[in-house]
């Protein structure tokens, strides 16, 4: 992405010395009285337009893999039965078991679980929105003609608050089969299901944010003629490229995502129980922010008033289709990834722009 974008600009550098040629339209050759450069500083205020589009999640537990339960809790099994499924005799006898043992069912008589859903899921109803952000703008022009320039609009990158929707909930299920000794009781299969909830991404302010570096490089056809017309609408045309860094997770939903990763820890280390339980795994859970970059279409339409012949003011408001993807995963060194999770942010901002420029 990074080579593209060097090869754009070096193109759009070079178009002044290629339309030194005697083009009409192009000309550099003085003589309508407009100054070639123009710079103007102002307020430039980001409004993303887009809505939150769902986290597609997977994990390192595959469908139908089989996992030892090892000790886990009489009331964990009962709170976590299918509701679907009648197993109220079931249920019935893991109370009596619980009864002698104090409430647990030990790894020699929990057995293994087979296990699905959590494979592969889209999270319904959650996902990431930019927030409004103001910073200060720097918009640089260069006039081919009275009426073509080039436009460079830039500024101070800003940091871009992001906002959680929605709670991501992982659905779990299992067929659990005791056990005594090497021997599977099938018959006292229990149906487990669940939606386990991971993190709300709503309860703790912004779930993330990161800092925008957004430059957008336009053609213009500006109205009215220098020296005549005061006032002088426009339009552009161009691409925008956006790059994202100081990626931050909210500490709380690191928190919880931190502890999903132990869940699956758990799982993968044969403690399929101490999942259920939230119990930390012996694994060191690291969670990672990456959004990828973008090149998206702008538009705008804008004007100039002019004070004199050197100082203006001017005024846009330009609109970008811009998408981009972020990720979140969650590693252990041993284990390696645990979670992947992707959702797309769409941004789609209108940018209004007021500031006062002076040409030269």
């Amino acid at each position: 992405m990074k080579k593209s974008l060097l090869c754009l600009i070096s193109s759009l550098a070079a178009l002044p010395a290629i339309s030194y040629a005697e083009s009409p339209y192009f000309s550099l050759k003085d003589g309508d009285g407009f100054k070639r450069f123009s710079v103007s500083v102002g307020a430039l205020h980001v409004m993303p337009q887009g809505k939150a589009q769902p986290f597609q999640i997977s994990t390192a537990v595959k469908n139908g893999e089989v996992a030892k339960n090892g000790d886990i809790k009489v009331d964990t099994v009962l709170n976590n039965l299918n509701p679907d499924v009648k197993q109220a005799g079931l249920a019935a006898a893991l109370e009596f078991v619980g009864f002698f043992t104090g409430g647990d069912l030990p790894a020699e008589l929990s057995g293994n679980s087979k296990i699905s859903g959590l494979e592969s899921w889209e999270a319904q109803g959650t996902g990431l929105e930019a927030d409004d952000v103001t910073t200060l703008g720097i918009i640089s022009n260069y006039f081919f003609t009275d009426h073509v320039s080039f436009e460079i609009k830039g500024g101070i990158p800003p940091k871009v608050d992001l906002q959680g929707k929605g709670k991501i909930y992982a659905p779990f299920s299992a067929i659990a089969t005791p056990q005594i000794g090497d021997l599977d009781l099938k018959f006292l299969n229990i149906d487990l299901k669940n939606d386990l909830l991971i993190t709300d991404l709503e309860a703790y302010g912004p779930a993330a944010s990161a800092r925008a570096w957004t430059p957008a490089f336009e053609f213009q056809y500006h109205f009215g003629k220098t020296g005549v017309n005061k006032f002088r609408p426009y339009v552009g045309l161009g691409v925008m490229y956006a790059y994202f860094n100081e990626l931050e997770i909210n500490p709380r939903t690191e928190q919880d995502l931190i502890a999903a990763g132990h869940m699956i820890a758990n799982i993968k280390e044969g403690n399929a129980g101490a999942a259920l339980e939230r119990t930390p795994s012996k694994a060191n859970p690291q969670v990672d922010l990456e959004a990828t970059d973008a090149i998206a279409p702008i538009a705008t339409v804008g004007f100039t008033y002019d004070f004199n012949d050197k100082w203006f003011a001017v005024g846009s408001l330009s609109y970008a289709h811009l998408k981009n993807e972020t990720t979140i995963t969650v590693s252990d060194a041993k284990l390696g990834e645990l979670i992947r999770s992707t959702a797309d942010i769409e941004i789609n901002p209108v940018l209004a722009y007021a500031g006062v420029g002076m040409r030269f």
